[in-house]
């Protein structure tokens, strides 16, 4: 009990932080008038409320948190804070369940982007702004999350960066100082957001929607304030600045900081992740554009290349956005980009996925195996980088992939059972624990996940937490071992 109630008080303070950044959403409101001032208010004081009285009533309990502690709290976090996340939803929109509030909430925490919601374009302007902003929050935390909060509970944030990040970052300080390095990516994940603002006001969305629209997509939510998304501008310059910013988003924040930082830009030739990123996200684009002409699907190359481009993007990023309806095209093109969802992103992005450093890293493992199979006494290290990856990592990222795939191969089934056909049920764990957000079939990029049961709902919501939190975090605080003295 001492645990709980110690990582309770620190729970507490962090709901109570939360709270304050719905101030943004609240002075939209008041300054536009809208319907959703009251719902706003009221989301403000409750959440506060509630996080100033469990930092009070533990706050005897206060003491230095342990690694196991941190575990625990980062996992109270990402499932408690969108539980407070839907209060401006739920007083704001009266019909709409909690169930579906909590998976808005979770969807947009996580920067997954996928929505239950219909009718976007008439929603008050604040609650867009909310869920957008939801959407530029999570995508941010995740990456101060290993330079800022993990040292503050005992576990090391360099440590965390030498196993994740690329060879030959792996040894490098970022900047003496935790703290430091934690201020330089805000610094940078703002100011790339305010270029990516910026960028959209002058290509023609009014500065709402630019904020807004910038928010998803440096945080690679996908999350729109209309239901067509970007269909509803139906322009090939804002498609095209969105894709400029999609993959700039898809990069290690940590390499764009030093780019930052040092003012060069050789970090990106030296960062194996991201060379390889835009490689296969152009291939992708110019296959689907071939395969889309030569099926049909669109009458010229120009037109063929601009929505698989787009769209292309889009998935791979794990953002969500679309201009079309791309499940009515040929099978092989929606499920491509699904497959490259899976791995394309990098470590230390704001997208999902099992992130492209593991990607690599599994390749290499498998040509080695090919290698030793043939010269049994042959040394074949794994490198990256330049570097000599260890073992024991190799050995992670395999033991990583296994949970990935299981997990979702039982949720599939688990979807399947409950009344869903197979592609729907696939694609929607897919997207989910991807944190992509819309799939194909029933939950494609033209409807939404609102014609779910609410446990398929649930399930779905489970999916993207246990991605987001790269499912050890997650699954670790279910094992009997971790709750032991």
């Amino acid at each position: 009990m001492s645990r709980l109630f110690a990582v309770t008080n620190v729970l507490g303070m962090v709901i109570m932080i939360f709270g304050l950044t719905m101030l943004l959403p609240l002075a939209i409101s008041f300054w536009l008038d809208d319907t959703a001032l009251f719902a706003h208010s009221q989301a403000i004081l409750i959440t506060i409320f509630c996080g100033l009285v469990m930092s009070l009533v533990t706050r005897w309990h206060r003491r230095e948190l342990q690694v196991r502690d941190g575990f625990l709290l980062v996992v109270l976090v990402w499932s408690v804070l969108p539980v407070f996340a839907t209060l401006p939803l739920l007083f704001s929109l009266p019909d709409l369940s909690f169930t579906k509030a909590y998976f808005e909430a979770a969807s947009g925490l996580t920067a997954s982007g996928g929505t239950v919601l219909t009718g976007l374009d008439i929603l008050p302007p604040s609650i867009n702004l909310w869920r957008t902003e939801m959407v530029w929050i999570g995508g941010m935390g995740l990456i101060v999350l290993a330079v800022a909060i993990l040292p503050m509970l005992g576990v090391g944030g360099r440590q965390m960066f030498k196993a994740e990040t690329p060879g030959p970052m792996k040894d490098t300080k970022l900047t003496p100082r935790i703290a430091e390095t934690a201020k330089g990516l805000w610094l940078v994940y703002a100011g790339i957001t305010l270029a990516c603002a910026s960028a959209y006001k002058l290509a023609g969305m009014t500065w709402l929607d630019a904020a807004m629209h910038a928010f998803t997509t440096i945080g690679l939510g996908g999350f729109s304030s209309h239901d067509a998304s970007f269909g509803y501008w139906d322009s090939p310059l804002i498609e095209s600045i969105a894709i400029v910013f999609m993959l700039i988003a898809g990069v290690n924040f940590a390499t764009h900081f030093l780019v930052w930082r040092g003012k060069i830009l050789s970090p990106y030739r030296y960062d194996p992740e991201a060379s390889l990123f835009i490689s296969i996200i152009l291939a992708s684009c110019l296959l689907l554009t071939l395969y889309l002409w030569l099926m049909g699907v669109y009458p010229d190359l120009l037109t063929a290349l601009r929505y698989a481009s787009f769209n292309t993007v889009s998935v791979a990023t794990t953002t969500g956005y679309s201009n079309t309806d791309y499940n009515l095209w040929p099978i092989f093109a929606p499920l491509w980009m699904l497959f490259l969802c899976c791995f394309c992103s990098s470590s230390g992005s704001t997208g999902g996925g099992i992130k492209m450093i593991r990607a690599q890293l599994l390749f290499k493992q498998v040509f080695r195996e090919m290698i030793v199979i043939m010269h049994p006494q042959a040394v074949s290290p794994v490198k990256l980088g330049g570097s000599v990856v260890p073992n024991r990592i190799v050995f992670a990222v395999l033991a990583f992939l296994s949970i990935y795939i299981a997990s979702i191969v039982s949720m599939t089934l688990v979807l399947t059972l409950s009344g869903l056909d197979v592609i729907t049920a696939f694609s929607a764990i897919v997207a989910c624990i991807n944190n992509l957000g819309p799939g194909l079939s029933q939950v494609g990029p033209a409807t939404t996940f609102a014609g779910l049961t609410d446990f398929q709902i649930w399930v779905c919501s489970f999916a993207m937490l246990l991605g987001r939190l790269e499912l050890f975090t997650l699954l670790i605080v279910f094992t009997p071992a971790f709750w032991r003295k």
